[in-house]
Formats: C-alpha cells, sequence, structure tokens
C-alpha cells in the first residue's frame, strides 16, 4: 500500500469528494488546513503526494515548498489547483516549482483518472 497523501485545503466539502475518489481507489488521504499542519504531518510521515489550494489563506508558495523537500527525501509530488480567472497565480505556482498545477475544473475533471498519480501510487 502506498503511504497517505496529503491535501492542503479548506473546504471541507471539496475535500469529501476527493477523499472519497481516493478511497475508492485504494487510497488515502488526509486533510489539512494550514501549511504548518502539512509539514507537520509530512514530517510524522512522508506523503506519497500533496494536494493543494493556491487559494489557501497565508499560503506562501515557495517557502511551503522549500520546507516539504526539507522535511521529505525524496520530495513529494506537489499537484496544485486554482481559479481559472487568476492565471497570475496559478503561474506563480509553476515558478514556485509545483509538479503540476491547473484550474479547480481541470482538476475536478481529471480527479478519477488521475488521483493516484497524484497521491504518489503511481510513480
Amino acid at each position: 500500500m502506498s503511504a497517505p497523501g496529503l491535501m492542503l485545503c479548506d473546504d471541507l466539502i471539496f475535500f469529501s469528494r476527493v477523499s472519497g475518489t481516493a478511497r475508492a481507489a485504494g487510497l488515502t488521504v488526509r486533510m489539512v488546513r494550514t501549511a504548518a499542519d502539512l509539514l507537520a504531518a509530512a514530517r510524522a510521515a512522508a506523503p506519497g503526494g500533496v494536494i493543494l489550494d493556491v487559494h489557501n489563506p497565508g499560503l506562501d508558495l515557495p517557502a511551503l515548498l522549500a520546507d516539504l523537500k526539507a522535511v521529505c527525501d525524496p520530495a513529494p509530488r506537489v499537484t496544485a489547483y486554482g481559479s481559472h480567472v487568476e492565471a497570475d497565480v496559478l503561474r506563480a505556482a509553476r515558478q514556485a516549482g509545483c509538479d503540476r498545477v491547473m484550474p479547480r475544473s481541470q482538476f475536478v475533471t481529471e480527479l478519477d483518472a488521475k488521483i493516484g498519480e497524484w497521491l504518489g501510487a503511481n510513480g
């Protein structure tokens, strides 16, 4: 069984959708609400993958990614999603080093097919 994934978001309803899809695929994902919680969970058990909402309040994405690399070896794949109307925020997430960045609508469309990849189960 692969390591559990982590999802940084503050939307419990959306997380339920993602965790249900993960569960149906035989995977586990844990919700964290802050970057500090994400790092604490990653220290406790290196995640198979990380999914994050780039609009999480107070998120300093470059610092989070650097810290995540410092506490996990190897660093997990990071999939980020956000509003399609804020292209500059999505571009900044790519530049910060996220492995995959997409609008939330694309994330939802690809959820069933890609959840294993995003949570590190498929390589």
